[in-house]
C-alpha cells in the first residue's frame, strides 16, 4: 500500500467517527434533561410565554419527529451550518463566535504546544544522552513534578507569584518588556507590529505554561526513555563500531527514532489541551473557546454547547489524521504492507 492510499484510507475511516460524533451531539440536544426551548424562553406560564416556547421549539426542530429532526440536524452539521447561540449571544451564528473566540484559543494552544516541544523534548534528549548523571536525575525530577501538578493549582500559584514578582524577584512582571496585565484576553489585532506581538506573547505565556505543564513532563520523560532505548540498540552500536562520528549518530539515528514514540505523545497531549483550555481560560480570564463553552454550559445554551462539542470532535479527528501523516513521514515502514 502506498503512502497516498494509506493516508486516504485514514481520511475515509474518520468519516464514521464524525457521523457518530454528530449523532452523539444530536442525542444530547434532543434527549437532554435540560429543555433547550425552556432554557431560552424561561419558565413564564403566561399565554405569551407559552406561544414563544412553542415557536422556539419549532425553530429548533424539537417539534418534528425524531428521525426527521435527526436528518436535518446532520445535514446542517456536515454543511457547516452550526446554528446560532440562543442565550449567550442571541442570534449570533456559531461560526461567527468561533471566528471571534477561536483565534484566542489558537494563540493559547500554539504556545502551549510549542513550549513543551522546545523545552521538554530537548531536556529529555539531553538527559537520555547523559544517563545516570546529576543532570539526568535533576531533569527526571523536574519532569515528574511538572507532570504531577494540576492545571488549576499551578494557575493559582503562578498568578500569585507573578502578581508579587517585584517583591519576590525585584522586577514587575506587568511592566517587563511591554506593559501587560496578568488576567484578561490578549489583543491579537496588532500581531504584525513588534510591540503588539510581544504584548500578545507575554500576555499568553503564563496560561500557556500552565496548559502545557503536563505535556512538558510527559514529553520529557518519554524523550529520555526513547533515547536510552535507541542508544543501546544494535544499529547504533554498529554505527559506532564503523567509526561514524557521534554527532551524526545523534542527529541521524538517535533523534529520528526518538521522534517515533513522541508523535502520539504530542498529539495525545493536544487532546488534553481541549479540556484544559476550559479551566485555564476561565482562571486567566481569556475569552476563548473554552471560556465560551463554559459560559454556554452554565447558561444552558444547548444549541451552542452541542455545536461546540461537534467542533471539538472535528478537531480531535483532524489531530488523529495529522498524527498518521507525521508517522508516515518519520517512519518509512508506515504506509507499506509487508509482502
Amino acid at each position: 500500500m502506498s503512502r497516498v492510499r494509506y493516508f486516504g484510507r485514514r481520511i475515509l475511516l474518520s468519516i464514521p467517527v464524525l457521523i457518530l460524533g454528530g449523532t452523539f451531539t444530536f442525542m444530547v440536544f434532543r434527549f437532554s434533561p435540560i429543555d433547550p426551548a425552556a432554557a431560552i424562553v424561561g419558565t413564564a406560564a403566561t399565554e405569551e410565554g407559552v406561544a414563544e416556547y412553542n415557536r422556539v421549539r419549532a425553530e429548533l426542530g424539537l417539534s418534528q419527529p425524531v428521525l426527521v429532526h435527526y436528518r436535518a440536524y446532520m445535514v446542517d452539521l456536515f454543511t457547516l451550518d452550526l446554528g446560532q447561540s440562543w442565550v449567550i449571544s442571541q442570534g449570533t451564528p456559531v461560526t461567527d463566535l468561533l471566528n471571534t473566540y477561536g483565534k484566542r484559543t489558537l494563540w493559547l494552544t500554539f504556545w502551549a504546544v510549542l513550549i513543551p516541544i522546545f523545552v521538554g523534548i530537548p531536556l529529555g534528549v539531553y538527559a537520555g544522552l547523559h544517563a545516570n548523571t546529576k543532570v539526568d536525575y535533576a531533569v527526571s525530577v523536574f519532569g515528574i513534578v511538572w507532570r504531577a501538578m494540576p492545571n488549576f493549582w499551578l494557575a493559582i500559584i503562578l498568578l500569585a507569584v507573578l502578581s508579587q514578582s517585584e517583591s519576590l524577584f525585584g522586577f514587575d512582571w506587568g511592566g517587563l518588556v511591554v506593559e501587560t496585565s496578568l488576567i484578561g484576553t490578549p489583543d491579537l489585532s496588532n500581531l504584525t507590529s513588534v510591540d503588539g506581538f510581544l504584548a500578545a506573547t507575554k500576555r499568553i505565556l503564563p496560561p500557556a505554561i500552565v496548559l502545557g505543564s503536563a505535556s512538558m513532563g510527559s514529553e520529557l520523560r518519554i524523550a529520555r526513555t526513547a533515547v536510552l532505548e535507541t542508544v543501546n540498540s544494535d544499529y547504533v552500536e554498529n554505527a559506532k563500531a564503523n567509526g561514524v562520528p557521534d554527532r551524526r549518530i545523534v542527529w541521524k539515528h538517535i533523534l529520528r527514532n526518538t521522534l517515533v514514540p513522541l508523535v502520539p505523545t504530542v498529539t495525545n497531549e493536544a487532546f488534553l489541551l481541549i479540556g484544559g483550555a476550559v479551566i485555564v481560560e476561565v482562571v486567566f480570564g481569556i475569552q476563548g473557546i473554552g471560556y465560551l463553552f463554559f459560559q454556554a454550559a452554565l447558561n444552558a445554551d444547548m444549541p451552542l454547547v452541542t455545536a461546540l462539542v461537534f467542533v471539538f470532535i472535528v478537531v480531535v479527528v483532524c489531530i488523529n489524521i495529522l498524527q498518521d501523516l507525521l508517522y508516515a513521514l518519520i517512519d518509512p515502514r508506515v504506509g507499506y504492507d509487508a509482502r
